[in-house]
């Protein structure tokens, strides 16, 4: 008797992951924008996606330019170019920045010259991690300083020397730090597909003598 076996789940490919961050990036701004009310909660709407709500602009402005930076994002992403993104929320008035929420993009050690096949990870994993981070973001109301005065923020991506950098869209630019003696550093975490590994953090201006 033959029998037909199950097929089994393919390895998830470069573009496949680009894509897959991408959108977790887009996901994870807006969470971010929504709980640190940079934008007004009626900016938003809810939608349905990694099995839970989640919280998306309806703001055309700030929709469109979080899709040109995600569209570059996805690119540097494919070519392995881009290292870091940063979402850093700055006090509109005084331009002093407050938080600094930081992801560190690794590429996955895969095994040189390993005669065994590299498992493959499960789909449902790779959502429950990112529908983990989603919640961690919302939960860090808990203990970041209420943020009491108008707000604006920047997006900074680190890159290779060898990035191909869209002329006049994107510009060297302070790192907007925190001054260590005012910093605190709150690490999330993590998700990984078969080939990217996002570690995720927070810093945030802590005043000692408020």
């Amino acid at each position: 008797m033959v029998t037909k076996q199950a097929p089994t789940r393919q390895a998830i490919t470069l573009k496949g992951s680009t894509n897959l961050v991408t959108e977790f990036f887009k996901f994870a701004a807006n969470t971010i924008l929504f709980q640190r009310g940079v934008y007004p909660a009626d900016d938003f709407h809810m939608v349905k996606k990694y099995g839970q709500t989640v919280l998306v602009t309806q703001d055309l402005g700030l929709e469109n330019y979080l899709e040109r930076i995600l569209k570059q994002v996805n690119q540097w992403l494919l070519t392995g170019s881009v290292t870091q993104l940063v979402l850093a929320i700055i006090s509109k008035d005084s331009r002093t920045p407050l938080e600094r929420w930081v992801f560190d993009i690794n590429l996955v050690n895969q095994v040189p010259n390993s005669s065994a096949p590299t498992p493959v990870k499960p789909e449902a994993e790779i959502q429950a991690e990112i529908r983990n981070i989603l919640k961690q973001i919302v939960s860090t109301v808990t203990f970041l300083p209420v943020i009491d005065e108008p707000t604006v923020f920047n997006i900074l991506a680190y890159t290779s020397e060898s990035a191909d950098i869209p002329a006049n869209e994107w510009v060297d630019t302070d790192p907007l730090a925190i001054e260590a003696g005012k910093s605190q550093q709150v690490k999330l975490r993590s998700f990984s597909t078969d080939v990217h590994r996002i570690e995720a953090m927070v810093a945030y201006r802590y005043d000692v003598d408020k």
